[in-house]
């Protein structure tokens, strides 16, 4: 075992100051937690030293990895690659969609992206800037750029990864050579993302020539003596204490939305306004019951699929997909199933394709078309259980170590039988004192405004309020100086008035300053959020136009496009923009970063 020698005996190279500071520190401190600081101070010595070697070397090449992220996948495969590409002794960067500016595409030498696509074929957020540009006639040629696009989606959706299809198509239009083919992932992400950026380093290592790597320079204390650090994320969540399940709409509603509270206490993790909570679920008895009735299996069946062996209920329950229908799994049943109009609709008929999958669940399909499926071949093909994200709704500074969430749950009737979401579900079913498998997913697009001073106007229409509970916690902690203007639409006042309590009290309070409502079904016509910002139109702009930052919150099929089109409205009516200047100016305040959307 490696000595370690005392502070003490060792002539300080800090000034006195520090060096006291230095023995404040460690005062008090574990065995344990000296050895930590020890290690990881060595780790910085020598990422310090590499750091220097690599200036000196003076790299004339880079590699720049650049992705655009609704969701945080993409931003999650990039960082993945760009610190294997640096782990080499290569110079990269990783730059986010919007970051990236329209005179660097004629200067990009080597470049990998990962971009997503949302619902129906619509690009993330922060990359629509980047798509219009490398679309439009401004885009230069590019015959010295060698690139490789990795392409997020689901196919669930009929324009599955539509968006890296159309920019892998297009920088090629535009003479560039591809290090490697487009490469299409499913919800199941790392089943393609991993052996793309296996491939992609090593084109990139070959292209750019890449050093061997050097062992570390400082020899750290034996990791033996080094605890590893428990960092909670996605792939290993926290399991958070419920502290609270309370229903949150009158028992005469038509949907059940609840109120969660979890404890944080003790897990390191932490969040801020905007963020959101995913959470890992687990398919319910009831579901998995049906399935093994409906295939007529026994659950304690044992089932070996790769590499590792389960009883089959314990898959469907914990590692299978069974409330979302893909095409890879309709396409797999067609196959074993033989059956005649399923083959027909996945290769002549993608409109009602698109239908199959928007109003069927896998047990449906089982149910439609029987199929005599093996047990190992079954779980094969479905799709791996995946985490749902779900909006914060508290802010830390107001709620200390807990996090809250708003959540729907889907309870609907279909083909004569029940059907529930999954994660929605789990969710409702958690008592107080269950634990939820939970991680924090960053959302840097949708966060509140640095200067405080900024107006704040926050549009949501249902659970979709999430967010801006927690914004306007934060803005009265923090004692933000600018005002804040909260729409919000639901179905009916009586019923689905989600916080009105907190809303009322903040109007009170002075904490929000303007609160406009739309309640769809209690008058003779229907009213949503849209026919609100149109009937506040010149103020709504003058906000605006005064440097206000404007938030949506909702469903990305209807709500979102058309709160989009009321606002390109609202420019054109009280502004006098023409349409294509409105258009402009709403893709300017999205480029800023003062019009943000968290839709799903």
């Amino acid at each position: 075992m490696n000595a370690v020698v005392a502070p003490d005996s060792l002539a300080s190279p800090l000034p006195a100051e520090k060096n006291l500071q230095l023995r404040r520190l460690l005062e008090g401190l574990a065995p344990h937690q000296l050895y930590w600081i020890a290690a990881s101070s060595a780790a910085l010595a020598a990422r310090g030293q590499a750091a220097l070697e690599a200036k000196d070397a003076a790299p004339t090449e880079r590699a720049t990895v650049l992705y655009g992220s609704q969701t945080g996948n993409a931003r999650r495969v990039a960082e993945r690659l760009a610190k294997r590409i640096e782990a080499t002794g290569l110079v990269v960067r990783l730059v986010r969609a919007d970051a990236y500016q329209p005179k660097e595409w004629a200067q990009e030498r080597y470049l990998a992206i990962v971009i997503s696509t949302q619902g129906e074929g619509e690009p993330p957020d922060d990359a629509r800037g980047l798509l219009d540009f490398i679309a439009g006639r401004r885009a230069p040629r590019l015959p010295s750029l060698r690139y490789g696009v990795l392409a997020l989606g689901d196919s669930s959706y009929p324009q599955f990864c539509a968006i890296g299809r159309q920019l892998d198509a297009r920088l090629a239009e535009l003479g560039a050579t591809r290090l490697q083919p487009l490469a299409e992932a499913d919800v199941d992400v790392d089943a393609v993302a991993a052996p793309w950026l296996d491939a992609t380093l090593e084109r990139v290592r070959e292209v750019l020539k890449a050093p061997a790597v050097r062992p570390p320079l400082l020899q750290a204390v034996p990791t033996s003596a080094v605890p590893e650090p428990v960092e909670h994320d996605r792939d290993r969540p926290f399991t958070a204490p419920v502290l609270a399940n309370q229903r949150i709409v009158s028992r005469h509603s038509e949907r059940e939305v609840l109120h969660l509270e979890l404890s944080l206490e003790g897990s390191g993790l932490s969040y801020q306004p905007g963020d959101a909570l995913g959470v890992w679920p687990r398919n319910s008895t009831p579901l998995v019951n049906q399935w093994l009735e409906t295939l007529r299996w026994d659950g304690e069946q044992p089932v070996t699929h790769g590499g590792r062996t389960l009883t089959l209920a314990r898959w469907l329950a914990d590692e299978r997909e069974l409330t979302r229908l893909s095409r890879g799994f309709v396409q797999a049943h067609a196959d074993v199933g033989g059956d005649a109009e399923l083959a027909r609709l996945l290769q002549d008929d993608p409109a009602a394709l698109a239908i199959l999958l928007d109003t069927h669940q896998p047990i449906d399909l089982l149910r439609r078309y029987p199929a005599r499926w093996e047990p190992a071949a079954l779980i094969a093909a479905l799709r791996p259980l995946t985490p749902r994200l779900y909006s914060i709704a508290s802010s830390p500074a107001a709620v200390g170590e807990e996090v809250h969430l708003t959540v729907s749950k889907v309870d609907y009737e279909a083909f004569g039988e029940r059907h529930g979401g999954a994660a929605s579900s789990f969710l409702a079913d958690s008592a107080e004192d269950a634990r939820v498998p939970v991680f924090i997913e960053p959302n840097e697009r949708f966060r509140l405004p640095a200067d405080d001073s900024r107006d704040v106007i926050m549009i949501g229409a249902g659970t979709g309020v999430a967010p801006f509970r927690a914004f306007v916690q934060e803005r009265r902690e923090t004692g933000a100086r600018g005002r804040n203007w909260l729409f919000f639409g639901n179905r009916h006042f009586g019923d689905d008035f989600l916080y009105q309590v907190e809303w009322l009290e903040a109007l009170r309070q002075g904490v929000l300053h303007r609160l406009d409502l739309a309640f769809s079904r209690d008058g003779a016509d229907k009213v949503y959020v849209q026919h609100r910002l149109r009937e506040r139109g010149e103020e709504l702009y003058a906000w605006l136009k005064d440097g206000a930052h404007l938030y949506v919150c909702g469903d990305a099929k209807h709500m979102a496009k058309d709160v989009h089109t009321a606002l390109l409205d609202v420019a054109v009516t009280h502004g006098g923009l023409s349409t294509d200047d409105a258009t402009a100016w709403l893709a300017d305040l999205l480029q800023q970063g003062r019009y943000a959307r968290d839709v799903y």
